[in-house]
């Protein structure tokens, strides 16, 4: 079920991550982006980040709150699907984003386009886990019981 959750997050990451403008200066040639453009590619990596974050923050939260299934086989297993989720959630998000920003025909020289955001860096998958086992661990820390709470009297 956690790595499910890569589906809205690739989708919500979609529409809060800025294209990038470029102009066409020949036929030719790739585009270039506008001046201070280029940085869209590091707002796209900083808000997967952040979305990652907190998505893992809430599943750790979660996760711990099944108190009769706590233990080392459940952190394993939450940290697995929270690497899921930020995988599946960077491909969707591509996804999504490169049919958001489609271009109709081809573009005429001096054009503005708008080019889809992308994620150029596979470290941003490892936010989502992380702070999944982050905040497992620190609430199984913060719990005083040997046996991490699972009896319920």
């Amino acid at each position: 079920m956690v790595g499910l959750l890569g589906i809205p997050l690739g989708w919500v990451w979609s529409l809060l991550a800025p294209p990038q403008r470029m102009r066409v200066v020949s036929a030719d040639s790739d585009p270039v982006p506008l001046q201070l453009e280029s940085w869209h590619r590091f707002d796209g990596i900083a808000i997967f980040l952040l979305m990652g974050l907190f998505a893992g923050l809430i599943v750790g939260i979660a996760v711990w709150f099944l108190r009769e299934r706590r233990g080392p086989v459940v952190l394993i297993a939450a940290v697995a699907g929270s690497l899921l989720a930020a995988w599946l959630g960077a491909r969707m998000g591509v996804s999504f984003a490169e049919g958001r920003y489609a271009l109709a025909g081809p573009p005429a020289v001096g054009d503005i386009i708008e080019k889809a955001p992308v994620l150029e860096s596979g470290w941003t998958l490892l936010a989502q886990p992380f702070t999944t086992a982050a905040a497992y661990g620190l609430l199984a820390t913060w719990n005083s019981s040997d046996d991490l709470g699972r009896r319920l009297a």
